[in-house]
């Protein structure tokens, strides 16, 4: 299990948002794709998804799914509502220059 702290210093990546609890969250698993309904349908709770899709819908398909934080690749920067949406679900997003498969073995290299 790793922490997010970790996976910030890490790959490298920064917090766009911070949920209260971000400081305690363990992750042992990541998931990767831009296909959300792939991401429904592959997945169990308490992971990290690894997206490029910088849009609100990444962040409702990691509610709904039970994700625990986000990660944008490809240097993507959120929108607002984006931000606004994690905010109100209580999920971490984070940010990196990194593209997916370079966040992706950056991540495997940690154990996840």
């Amino acid at each position: 299990m790793t922490d997010i702290q970790a996976i910030v210093e890490t790959l490298p990546a920064h917090i766009v948002y911070a949920a209260d609890n971000y400081k305690d969250i363990q992750i042992n698993k990541a998931v990767a794709g831009d296909l959300m309904s792939d991401i429904l349908v592959s997945v169990s709770s308490g992971y990290l998804l690894v997206t490029s899709l910088a849009t609100e819908q990444a962040v409702r398909t990691a509610d709904i799914a039970c994700a625990v934080a986000v990660l944008l690749v490809n240097d993507k920067l959120p929108t607002a509502g984006m931000k606004t949406l994690a905010e109100e679900s209580g999920i971490t997003l984070l940010a990196t220059p990194l593209p997916m498969y370079e966040a992706c073995v950056a991540l495997n290299k940690l154990g996840i």
